[in-house]
């Protein structure tokens, strides 16, 4: 009787630590992918916030941002310039980020963004 509740005990304790070890490689995988749209998030409010909506200075300070951040997933091209009737205007983007979890099993995660250009 006593081998039988240890058994169950031992698959029970095998289980948590599975189910811990799943949810660390998710997170191990998921961190840079956050890390990097933080870093994205932070170069888009910083251009927005020098109130120019030509497009030639906001891509010039949008690769010195990826430049130095060392920003991937998404180019400084991508991010659209978007203006509105009254002469302002806003920075987005939309892009998704995919790594592979393992074997043909990949995590994607869809990031979006506007941020408004001040000084308009």
């Amino acid at each position: 009787m006593q081998s039988k509740r240890h058994q169950q005990g031992f698959i029970k304790l095998l289980f948590i630590f599975g189910s811990i070890a799943f949810v660390a490689i998710v997170a191990m995988k998921l961190f840079p992918l956050y890390a990097n749209q933080l870093k994205l998030t932070r170069a888009v409010q910083q251009t927005a916030s020098e109130g120019s909506i030509d497009p030639l200075a906001v891509r010039s300070a949008l690769q010195r941002r990826w430049d130095i951040d060392d920003i991937t997933q998404i180019l400084p091209k991508d991010i659209k310039i978007e203006r509105d009737g009254r002469g302002g205007g806003a920075l987005t983007y939309d892009y998704e980020a995919r790594t592979s979890l393992f074997y043909n099993v990949d995590l994607v995660l869809k990031f979006d963004g506007r941020e408004p250009v001040k000084g308009y």
